[in-house]
């Protein structure tokens, strides 16, 4: 599950007067597709969304079109809805766009106020190290979970609400691909050096140098995922 999402969005509590069906509907719905319920190319059923979670038709309708504008379901005439598939090169440009807010979040981060700036570095140093752990178990799962939680502390502390919305959208979006970077241990081992390095920069302040860093780490992450697909798919 992505850091800013619970385990289980369709459960947790929620005020019936600030919070309308179709967002409950939108929640689960989400939740499905990026615990990997729902998979890439799968037709969503509105029937069953309806049942399941006891609403009517058009909450769901509507959810599914908000999930569709956010490019994460795509509606076919006479077809019905189904969970996007990305093929790579809009993941290419995806990780591209997220170089540069990577980018923009570290140099912002490195100008926060020396304390400020402790802190971040902390969880930065703890989730590193979890990342480590992970490797050593060869838990992929926990690696890649820790990896996002790491930028996303990084994110979150440039404090920029527009720029963290559109690098959550453009996360999800990879995230459902199940285009993850799990080029095994040494491509892992190059990504935790490479935050080791963020992490120092971050410590010195030193803006411009997080900024390249941060840029140079998703680019590097790309090379890493394409050239582990076409390894992939050579016969």
């Amino acid at each position: 599950m992505l850091p800013w999402l619970s385990e289980n969005p369709a459960v947790q509590p929620h005020d019936a007067h600030t919070t309308s069906l179709a967002k409950l509907v939108r929640d689960d719905v989400l939740a499905g597709i990026l615990n990997g319920s729902l998979t890439p190319g799968q037709r969503i059923n509105e029937p069953d969304v309806a049942a399941r979670l006891n609403v009517s038709r058009v909450p769901v309708r509507e959810a599914l079109r908000e999930l569709e504008s956010s490019g994460v379901v795509i509606s076919r005439k006479h077809s019905g809805v189904f969970v996007r598939q990305l093929g790579m090169v809009e993941v290419r440009d995806l990780y591209q766009l997220r170089a540069l807010l990577d980018g923009f979040a570290g140099r912002t981060a490195a100008q926060l106020p020396k304390k400020e700036r402790d802190g971040l570095v902390k969880f930065l140093v703890n989730s590193t190290s979890s990342m480590k752990d992970a490797l050593k178990s060869s838990d992929a799962n926990r690696y890649y979970a820790e990896n996002l939680r790491f930028h996303w502390a990084i994110v979150e502390a440039a404090g920029n609400l527009q720029m963290a919305e559109i690098y959550r959208g453009i996360v999800q979006k990879l995230h459902i691909s199940r285009l993850k970077n799990l080029s095994g241990n040494s491509g892992r081992k190059a990504s935790i050096a490479e935050h080791q390095t963020i992490v120092r920069s971050l410590r010195q302040g030193d803006f411009a140098q997080t900024e390249l860093l941060m840029a140079r780490h998703v680019n590097d992450a790309f090379v890493r995922l394409e050239e582990t697909s076409q390894l992939e798919t050579t016969p």
